[in-house]
């Protein structure tokens, strides 16, 4: 049998209803918008930090006013204790800090019936005790801390010559693991094959079960056999993309697990030492695939594509699973796929305590100084969006889309996530609205980077993280949705980033990956 990368003759997918030919989906983690925008476009610009001046005319976002700054709420409150601080600029020598509690019921506790003022006593941690012990960096009032463009020097460059959103959401409340599966699915109702206990998971009604916890997948060989570890039923993007022949892959760093690093580490046990915290971090974290949850769409084994020419096809062992490195070598051999969603190794994805926001640039910019490089520029839209906010403070109350009731819920009251006019169902049709999917959630950061993109321009659209398969599905599949409450159903749409009206804008920039700058622009 011919192999798929010998063969001359491939099904021929469906031609792409805008001037987009290749979506690239850069997916970190665990990142608030405040955390990141909250002063855009105004940085402090210390003379020791990397200088961020923005552009004449660049649009505001809703992010931190003067009063969220020096009378906020959380500062307020008496129940913070300690962590009671109003919002505090975090320098970028401090890049590297704890991770925030950022669990589905912790959440909802924060906002606080729409008051927002319990982060540093719902979600708050400190760093490790070290120094002045008041300071709010050691306290639970960190979760208050944000950056600027001295730090996500990047992120805010690239703002000024794209598109971005201030008005994006998580799909749901809780971890990593929901985050990814809403973005492929929109759709965390219907776990099976559940083992090792059901702590991760709510009573979704029905005799159903909903992810709100970050398990394991089931079969993948990196998974740990001592957590908990569930399959997901239902249908994803890849589903649908298989269907109509349309080139997809999801390229995690480490996947590959026959390449030896530099410090002597391989196959599930690969890791990277971050230049930044010096810390030794694994480069594939399991429950950060989501791809892995579905039998139809996983690679359990972690095999190998038969050749770079198969990457992003059906047909091969691979199931559209890769390394983060296959992608380079597939763009490079002129085999860039029509869907790709990348996920940086785990010292470069963004996740506090295990990764900073620059190590996090460092890999976006790789990405997009790549990206601008190649011939498919011109019709290439790279979005980047995140999981979940980690627990980091955001001002802004969520719509409430869907709601829940359980014993999981808090966000207007003990088991309950209010009252919604929109009941999603789970994956069976006899469960006509699922529990445990309290939505929407956090805000988080959003940008569309793309010569299609709007310059310097802020969406103020409602978004959330179905949104962006949304996006894929209007562009290849006519507008086809998953259904079986799915929220792409009840999602809005990206192209509100985009100017398809006119011809593509040409200007390229290339940042330095270390500091986040420009280093030339045409």
């Amino acid at each position: 049998m011919t192999a798929w990368g010998q063969t001359a003759s491939r099904p021929e997918a469906p031609a792409p209803a805008t001037p987009i030919h290749h979506v690239v989906v850069i997916f970190p983690e665990n990142i608030s918008f405040d955390h990141y925008f909250g002063t855009y476009p105004h940085a402090e610009n210390p003379p020791d930090e990397p200088k961020f001046v923005a552009k004449p005319n660049t649009p505001m976002v809703n992010g931190l006013s003067s009063a969220l700054l020096t009378r906020n709420a959380n500062a307020a409150n008496p129940e913070n204790g300690r962590g009671a601080v109003n919002p505090f600029r975090l320098k970028r020598s401090q890049a590297a800090t704890a991770d925030q509690n950022h669990d589905y019921t912790a959440e909802q506790l924060a906002f606080h019936a729409g008051l927002m003022d319990l982060f540093p006593k719902s979600v708050g941690k400190g760093n490790p005790p070290k120094g002045d012990q008041t300071s709010p960096l050691n306290t639970t009032g960190l979760t208050m801390g944000y950056f600027d463009g001295n730090t996500v020097t990047a992120m805010w460059n690239y703002a000024q010559r794209f598109s971005m959103s201030d008005n994006s959401f998580g799909s749901t409340f809780g971890p990593s693991t929901p985050g990814a599966i809403n973005l492929v699915s929109g759709q965390t109702n219907g776990v099976v094959n559940i083992r090792n206990g059901k702590g991760g998971l709510a009573d979704g009604g029905n005799g159903s079960y909903t992810l709100i916890g970050d398990p394991d997948p089931v079969g993948d060989v990196c998974s740990a056999t001592t957590r908990m570890l569930v399959s997901m039923g239902g249908n994803n993007i890849g589903d649908l993309l298989n269907e109509a022949n349309v080139t997809w892959g999801w390229f995690s760093g480490g996947f590959d697990l026959s390449v030896k690093n530099e410090n002597g580490t391989t196959g599930c046990k690969r890791s990277s030492v971050s230049p930044i915290s010096g810390k030794v971090i694994p480069d594939y974290i399991p429950h950060h695939e989501p791809f892995q949850y579905y039998p139809s769409t996983a690679n359990p084994t972690h095999a190998r594509p038969s050749s770079v020419q198969s990457i992003g096809h059906s047909g091969d062992a691979a199931n559209h699973q890769y390394d983060v490195r296959d992608f380079f070598d597939a763009v490079k051999a002129g085999n860039f796929p029509a869907v790709s969603f990348l996920k940086a190794p785990g010292y470069q994805d963004g996740h506090a305590g295990s990764s900073n926001p620059l190590d996090e640039q460092t890999f976006l910019v790789q990405v997009m100084n790549f990206l601008q490089s190649t011939p498919e520029w011109k019709d290439t839209a790279v979005i980047v969006a995140y999981d979940d906010s980690d627990g980091w403070y955001d001002h802004q109350m969520s719509p409430i889309v869907n709601q829940s009731s359980g014993s999981r819920d808090a966000l207007v009251g003990p088991g309950s996530c209010g009252n919604a006019n929109t009941a999603l169902p789970g994956i069976d049709a006899s469960n006509p609205h699922a529990q445990g999917r309290c939505g929407f959630g956090p805000r988080l950061p959003l940008m569309v980077l793309s010569p299609w993109a709007k310059t310097n321009f802020v969406d103020h659209s409602l978004t959330n993280q179905a949104s962006i398969i949304m996006f894929i599905e209007d562009n290849w599949l006519g507008g086809k949705r998953l259904g079986r409450g799915s929220f792409d159903g009840i999602s809005n749409s990206i192209t509100g980033m985009f100017d398809f009206d006119g011809a593509p804008g040409m200007d390229k920039v290339m940042l330095n990956e270390k500091t986040g700058e420009v280093e030339s622009s045409q």
